[in-house]
């Protein structure tokens, strides 16, 4: 019988610790939102901090979003939508909300260079666009890089253009990325992810024209309910080394576009310990979404397949609701990205994700669906500018709109912010309670 992987045994004892934490009064403890789910739920972010504002879209100078993320215990918020054009790459702190949902108009985004989370720990993003392109001399780089960093969680974010991956990991753990948009990712790999760090959960993402690594999965990965589309040789990438490896997948949606060949999944050897159950694969491209359930045999046989086990190991201390994998295609096709507004780029993605496999093709280049668009900035609602709450709202819940000091309070007693509550209402969480 082969021995359990060191890694399970790694798993299991983080799991143990949180419920235990769970059962001695730890059940109060907080979401960083009412939607989050998995290894990355439990971030707090930049809760009862300072409030900063992003009032402009310059590259760095008070106000920019460069100054904004350079400290810790902030909430990040945005007076004003629009592309940020960067002129070098930006370093997330430690402990920060950077929360897009407040951005007026069409939102928010990222363009150019990387923005890194690396050796950061306790962060929240939500409703931020991160789009790299081809800037030069940064080949070698992501749109969004998580290195030696953990307990995080991406929610509805848009991660594309990025040059080597769109996301890279390495030496993390604890991490969520939920509801997003990852690909297509552009020359020199026109990769998805890079996913070499341990107790990362991927739920409810789009993954998208990407070449290859839809991710590449090196170490403890939990993969529920994404849907993958239009990959170019390969969708799923196991880690393919001398390493043992761990990921679940559940309840996933993978179909052929035009430019996929008929590997979904694979890349594996038998360091790769897999526990696959409800898996979805549609390769006709008739235009209609009628998959078939993936069989054992589908992941690989021989050398190259993964070591397939029978009882799945890996649980966060926040399960992840599982939907059938038809349901998940759906979310993510209402959904996914920054979808309180979606702009052209990710409308085209989702267009060509819904042609169900006559559209949508791997690029090099931006330009080639259309470039990087516009995104419009709009009004703020009345009083958001002196905290990120609009007058209107703290009247309705009964609060003040002189108090300076509205924002960091906690009306209801129920963990999370004024400033926080409001939020999370535009984001939809509220009907969640």
């Amino acid at each position: 019988m082969r021995a359990v992987p060191r890694f399970f045994c790694r798993a299991f004892a983080v799991f143990t610790v949180v419920v235990a934490g769970f059962s001695f009064g730890a059940s109060a403890a907080q979401l960083a939102f009412p939607s989050a789910e998995g290894f990355g739920a439990l971030a707090t972010g930049g809760r009862g901090g300072e409030v900063y504002h992003v009032t402009n879209l310059d590259d760095s100078g008070p106000g920019s979003f460069r100054d904004a993320v350079s400290k810790g215990r902030r909430t990040v918020v945005f007076d004003v939508g629009g592309y940020i054009e960067l002129k070098s790459a930006v370093s997330v702190a430690s402990d920060l909300s950077i929360l897009g949902q407040s951005a007026p108009g069409d939102g928010v985004a990222t363009k150019n260079y990387e923005v890194s989370f690396s050796k950061a720990h306790n962060v929240i993003v939500r409703f931020v666009r991160f789009r790299q392109g081809l800037t030069p001399k940064q080949e070698h780089k992501y749109a969004v890089g998580v290195g030696d960093a953990e307990n995080m969680i991406f929610d509805h974010v848009s991660i594309e253009f990025g040059r080597w991956d769109c996301i890279g990991f390495s030496r993390s753990h604890d991490i969520t990325f939920q509801n997003c948009i990852v690909g297509p990712g552009i020359a020199p790999q026109r990769f998805g992810c890079l996913c070499e760090s341990d107790n990362v959960t991927f739920s409810h993402n789009l993954w998208i024209s990407n070449q290859s690594r839809n991710p590449k999965s090196k170490g403890i990965v939990q993969y529920v309910n994404n849907v993958v589309y239009n990959w170019g040789v390969c969708g799923y990438v196991g880690g393919h080394s001398g390493g043992d490896h761990a990921a679940e997948l559940v309840g996933n949606y993978f179909i052929e576009g035009p430019s996929s060949s008929a590997h979904f999944a694979g890349e594996f050897k038998p360091t790769d310990h897999l526990f696959q159950k409800a898996n979805f694969i549609d390769m006709n491209r008739d235009g209609t979404l009628n998959g078939k359930l993936a069989t054992p045999e589908d992941f690989g046989t021989g050398e190259n397949a993964p070591t397939l086990v029978g009882e799945d190991t890996i649980a966060p201390p926040v399960p992840v609701k599982l939907d059938s994998a038809e349901a998940a295609y759906r979310k993510v096709v209402a959904g996914a990205g920054c979808s309180l507004r979606r702009d052209a780029v990710d409308a085209r993605l989702i267009a060509d994700l819904t042609s169900l496999g006559r559209q949508g093709s791997t690029i090099n280049d931006p330009a080639e669906m259309g470039g990087f668009g516009e995104i419009k900035s709009g009004a703020l609602p009345a009083g958001s500018a002196k905290d990120g709450i609009p007058d209107a709202w703290k009247r309705a819940h009964g609060l003040s709109t002189l108090d300076p000091n509205v924002a960091r309070g906690d009306y209801n007693h129920d963990g999370y912010t004024n400033l926080e509550k409001y939020l999370n209402e535009l984001a939809g969480d509220a009907r969640l309670k």
